[in-house]
């Protein structure tokens, strides 16, 4: 049920709510009104008719100055006045009360008895007319001399003609004709007025959420075509970001296996073919050496210098060599892996590097150390191209399964949107490597302060991790 509820529109569901809750505001008013019209009429009338009442009751009544009861002249006058005049015939009932609660006079049986001073008695006592709508039960009826279930009651004050004083009280009861008229009038004029009102209230309010509600159904179907055709795109993009990856990441396995061949190729070609060369330059400062040193010819003193050439080119050969082959690395933890790097550094720079892991046990895949690998030997060559190795320090922690890697030095250091004009092939190799896994790649350097490294990877590269 509530869910047919939300199907509906705004404007439906505004119908559905405000009508019971403005046609019960409506009643609620109506019934107000008429009750404080039936008040008002009430007491207008009950005053208007106690000053009758007090006008032909008071000179009958002046007697209880001088005696605790009305003479039989006085109880034979009001009788009279009862019968006889227009006011009588309105007045169904009429009792006398002594301020004691004694009935001095009454047309039904309760005269000479007393009574309990109630709340109208009690404010007619006081000086005050008390009028009310009286609806009593049968009993009540017995109990209080009420000849009808509903009449309207008035108590009023009965003053002593020179002291003004409160000497008695008069109880009279009125057919509510008059009342039921008037304030019927009244309420049915106040709930025509009040529909109009909520009515009229109600349709503009109507047209505003009508409105409202067509440009939010507007606003929601557009919006559920922009949501359509972004989810496409998004997996349009999902898609393409995966053939990226893949494409990446054949290029990085490409990559190693050309570096690889390239190590052989170097190894088996020119490294065979300066080895050759330097035997031969052996061979030929041997044989020239071997007979008499006088009889050296002069173009053999060059032979040395060249072999040392010739030496030196090939052990930096190897050692370009020896770089661009990727070693065993497939079973050693991340913490061994770079100390291994660490180790060859040493071993060919002869410079200290300060390694800071802090880790615990963790599968990272291949992929990932051999990227760690890669951005060690690269960011380390560069420390020591550039700062000369000083300061150089290796940061390795875990954290919510990412791997942070930091390399500092303390050397002269480097405006980094120059070496990005530049286009340094290292950096950039780095931070390509770093991004295919999804990992993020910052390089932090001011002059005079040393360089900074940050790189966080994913232990667990998505993807298969050989090709």
């Amino acid at each position: 049920m509530n869910t047919l509820f939300q199907r509906r529109s705004l404007a439906e569901q505004f119908l559905m709510l405000s009508f019971p809750i403005l046609l019960t505001g409506t009643l609620v008013i109506g019934w107000w009104v008429g009750r404080q019209v039936e008040d008002s009429v009430v007491h207008r009338i009950g005053s208007v008719t106690a000053l009758y009442v007090d006008s032909f009751a008071a000179p009958h009544v002046q007697t209880l100055l001088n005696a605790p009861v009305l003479s039989a002249a006085d109880i034979a006058a009001l009788r009279s006045d009862l019968s006889n005049t227009p006011l009588g015939q309105r007045i169904v009932s009429l009792r006398i009360w002594r301020p004691d609660g004694h009935v001095l006079f009454s047309n039904d049986a309760t005269m000479g008895r007393s009574f309990p001073i109630d709340e109208g008695l009690a404010d007619a006592l006081a000086g005050h007319i008390y009028a009310e709508i009286s609806e009593r039960s049968d009993a009540e009826q017995s109990q209080h001399g009420q000849p009808l279930p509903r009449l309207i009651e008035t108590y009023t004050p009965i003053h002593a003609d020179r002291s003004g004083e409160v000497i008695a009280a008069a109880e009279f009861y009125e057919r509510p004709d008059e009342v039921d008229r008037d304030a019927g009038q009244a309420q049915r004029r106040s709930w025509l007025l009040v529909a109009a009102a909520m009515t009229a209230m109600y349709l503009l309010l109507f047209l505003l959420v009508r409105r409202g509600s067509q440009l939010i159904d507007r606003q929601r179907r557009a919006l559920g075509t922009q949501v359509q055709q972004l989810t496409a795109l998004n997996e349009q993009n999902g898609q393409l970001q995966q053939r990226v990856i893949r494409a990446a990441e054949r290029a990085t396995t490409l990559n190693e296996h050309l570096l690889q061949r390239i190590s052989a190729d170097i190894h088996d070609g020119p490294g065979q073919d300066l080895g050759f060369a330097l035997m031969q330059l052996k061979n030929m400062d041997d044989a020239s050496a071997a007979g008499n040193p006088a009889l050296r010819p002069p173009w053999a003193n060059h032979l040395e210098p060249a072999r040392l050439a010739v030496q030196a080119a090939l052990a930096d050969l190897r050692a370009i060599s020896a770089d661009m082959e990727l070693p065993d690395i497939e079973h050693l933890s991340l913490v061994e892996l770079a100390a291994r790097v660490l180790r060859d550094f040493q071993a060919k720079t002869s410079t200290e590097v300060v390694l800071d892991a802090r880790l615990p046990e963790l599968d990272a895949s291949f992929r990932v150390k051999v990227t760690l690998y890669r951005l060690l030997q690269e960011s380390l060559a560069n420390a020591f191209r550039h700062a000369q190795g000083r300061g150089c320090r290796v940061l390795l922690r875990s954290d919510d399964g990412q791997l942070r890697v930091e390399v500092s030095d303390q050397g002269p250091g480097f405006d980094p949107r120059t070496i990005a004009a530049k286009g340094r092939l290292g950096l950039h190799g780095m931070r390509q490597r770093v991004e295919v896994l999804g990992g993020t790649f910052a390089l932090h350097s001011v002059e005079g302060t040393g360089t900074t490294i940050r790189v966080t990877l994913p232990l667990r590269a998505e993807g298969p991790d050989h090709e």
